[in-house]
């Protein structure tokens, strides 16, 4: 396998909860979501995904609360006399969620969830919420991004839409119990 079409697994491991996934290309960053403005600790912690509030130092304890990070790697491809292209390595980002087996993931923008679609060729996500495809046989729900970038959507109903993701999981898991949402 191409090194470089690998998801980083450096937060993955079998029997995660929730495994989050955004998109990278050839430059991988070891620091997840630590970009000016990115809300997103703060947005797994208050939507109640996990109970302890973490920052870009700390991401290493995620997968002791049930929650792994990723990305599904894209690659820009350019052929000589023709436009370049994208290429999405699904395979193997299908093969790192098989390995570690979540209840589900969650895509953590409508632009990762809709490079995966391109790729599997499903339907494009049309909103956030839960998706009508699954990832490698895992039910899928998109999120809005956390990023600074998306500072436009106001943080209350991102709180929201990452809450709904806490319900999806307790519905998956046949619980209401808060409890549950820590598994690791």
């Amino acid at each position: 396998m191409n090194r470089t079409a690998a998801p980083d697994a450096t937060h993955l491991r079998p029997g995660l909860r929730l495994v989050i996934a955004g998109t990278v290309g050839q430059h991988r960053t070891t620091r997840y979501y630590a970009g000016p403005g990115n809300r997103f600790y703060e947005l797994l912690h208050g939507s109640g995904l996990v109970d302890e509030r973490l920052d870009p130092d700390t991401a290493f304890r995620l997968p002791d609360l049930g929650v792994g990070i990723t990305d599904l790697v894209l690659e820009r491809v350019e052929r000589a006399g023709h436009e370049p292209e994208v290429l999405i390595h699904r395979r193997e980002f299908d093969r790192a969620i098989r390995m570690v087996g979540p209840t589900a993931v969650a895509f953590v923008s409508k632009t990762a969830a809709t490079w995966y679609a391109r790729g599997a060729g499903e339907r494009l996500p049309q909103g956030y919420g839960e998706l009508s495809w699954t990832v490698a046989g895992v039910p899928a729900f998109v999120l809005p991004g956390p990023s600074g970038a998306n500072n436009g959507m106001p943080l209350a109903l991102r709180l929201a839409l990452w809450t709904d993701l806490a319900d999806f999981l307790e519905h998956l898991e046949g619980t209401g119990d808060p409890s549950m949402r820590t598994r690791a």
